[in-house]
């Protein structure tokens, strides 16, 4: 079975890096332990004091490690010649720092470590950034790299075989060339923590051994700052891939009681369904209760004119805007396009390609639709949209046609929104409850929004449908949307099939 020795960075003070070790100890695995000096001395010796008799614990050579620079590396290669030296027992070695905590049980590490012989980092080759797949460095003269390395990049976090850590560190003692190289700081489009051991790593071991991808997880924003993740994050970064996370709120300190629970407890963990990076983006970018919007900037343009009548169906639950536009081709004829520019898949007429694809279709809505009224010979369209596409609606009205608007408002049940989050790839079939909890709430709340907006936008003709009417009031209704008679309306405004789920 894999004996794990963690490469444990204490860049921060004692109490993490304390939890973290027993922590990890407990477990059965194997620490070596890296000070910064710059840690403050007491802190420093507090964290000596209390791993003092433990014999799963190696102190390494401290050095003062400096952001960028390779002080930092040197602490990793310290920490790793510490850790081999100390265990012989020890089949992989795993770098984490005190702001990592645990997110999937101890023993579905070992399962997977395991089940194959191979090492866990990622590394991709970082080249063919001017396009022709030549490698842009940008190096400064005399610091060429050592010719038969192939730059590679990816995470800082790794999790390695105990005989690819030695073959690195022979290889470095062995070639003074590499070392001056990456003293020097290597390649200037990424740090060294993110190139040394990836480039090396693939040009030492096979690469039908290397899985590359991190082992623990990390999200960082637009600038490069990793993200700080809180208690309300446990059921986010539990369905992650990777068994640890990065970087653990000194002050989340439910979050980090329930990963040290869920580390020390038996079985595999919660099924792995990702989708992490979006998930944040989406809770996030809405302010996390769902009131952030910004500006955006509507394309302008007079393609559709007078003489067109233009009719908008205004719907979040496709399948009931789509049976709407059936009933409406089947009663009165009217061409209906749906979902033209949310939809890829559209069922459109052949436009001379225009038609593939939503950044055709939406470089200019008015000439795009221009283009269908003359594909089907009609002055008379039915139009579905998403409550979202406010700038569609917006650039249509300005678009010189005669635009009315029908919102079909449909209830959302937590079934709905649960189906809604899958399909937007929020969510999946095995995301815990707990996640479900923290997404459905503002995926609600952005629904709400937008039919508030809608009708706060101030457009003209804008008519409601929604369940519950009576079938007099919804003929009359669309009666009145679609300008037909209203005896002809009551065939197509069965409320009660109509809002079918």
């Amino acid at each position: 079975m894999a004996t794990i020795a963690y490469l444990l960075l204490c860049r921060e003070g004692p109490a993490a890096t304390v939890a973290l070790a027993e922590r990890l100890c407990a477990a059965g695995d194997l620490v070596a332990l890296h000070v910064d000096r710059r840690v403050r001395p007491t802190d420093s010796a507090a964290i000596r004091a209390a791993i003092a008799g433990n014999p799963s614990v190696v102190l390494a050579r401290s050095v003062r490690c400096d952001r960028g620079e390779w002080s930092r590396v040197q602490a990793v290669l310290n920490t790793a010649r510490a850790a081999l030296a100390a265990f012989p027992q020890a089949t992989h070695l795993y770098l984490l720092t005190d702001e990592c905590l645990p997110i999937k049980p101890a023993a579905r590490l070992r399962a997977v470590l395991d089940a194959e012989d191979c090492d866990h980092i990622e590394s991709r080759d970082f080249q063919a950034v001017d396009g022709h797949g030549q490698m842009a460095t940008g190096k400064p003269p005399g610091r060429a790299p050592p010719g038969d390395l192939r730059g590679m990049t990816g995470s800082r976090w790794w999790c390695l075989r105990r005989s690819t850590v030695e073959a690195v560190l022979a290889f470095l003692a062995g070639r003074p060339d590499v070392r001056r190289f990456f003293r020097a700081g290597g390649w200037p489009e990424a740090p060294l923590s993110a190139t040394l051991f990836q480039t090396l790593v693939r040009h030492l071991v096979p690469g039908d051994e290397i899985r590359s991808r991190a082992p623990t997880f990390e999200l960082v924003t637009e600038n490069g700052r990793p993200v700080t993740f809180y208690n309300d994050h446990f059921d986010l970064l539990t369905v992650q891939e990777g068994f640890f996370a990065h970087r653990i709120s000194a002050g989340a300190g439910q979050l980090r009681a329930r990963l040290e629970a869920l580390h020390a407890a038996p079985g595999p963990g919660p099924a792995v369904s990702g989708g992490g990076a979006a998930i944040y983006r989406f809770l996030t970018g809405r302010g996390r209760v769902g009131q952030r919007f910004g500006d955006r900037a509507w394309e302008r343009g007079a393609s559709l004119g007078p003489g067109h009548d233009l009719m908008l169906a205004i719907c979040k639950k496709r399948g009931v805007a789509r049976r709407l536009a059936g009933r409406v081709r089947r009663t009165i004829g009217m061409p209906a396009v749906e979902f033209p520019f949310d939809d890829d898949a559209a069922d459109l007429p052949d436009l001379g390609g225009i038609e593939r694809g939503l950044a055709k279709r939406g470089r200019h809505h008015g000439a795009f639709l221009r283009l269908v009224f003359d594909s089907y010979g009609t002055d008379r369209l039915l139009l579905c949209l998403d409550p979202s596409d406010l700038d569609v609606m917006t650039d249509l009205h300005g678009d010189g046609a005669r635009v009315r608007m029908l919102e079909i408002a449909c209830p959302f049940s937590q079934a709905d929104l649960l189906g809604h989050a899958r399909g937007l790839g929020l969510l999946s079939q095995s995301s815990p409850p707990g996640l479900a909890a923290l997404v459905l709430p503002v995926l609600g709340q952005q629904i709400r929004d937008e039919s508030a907006r809608l009708r706060a936008a101030g457009f003209p003709a804008l008519y409601r449908l929604e369940p519950g009417l009576a079938l007099s009031e919804a003929a009359l209704v669309l009666a009145k949307f679609l300008e037909i008679p209203y005896d002809t309306a009551r065939g197509i405004a069965d409320t009660a099939t109509l809002f079918d789920d």
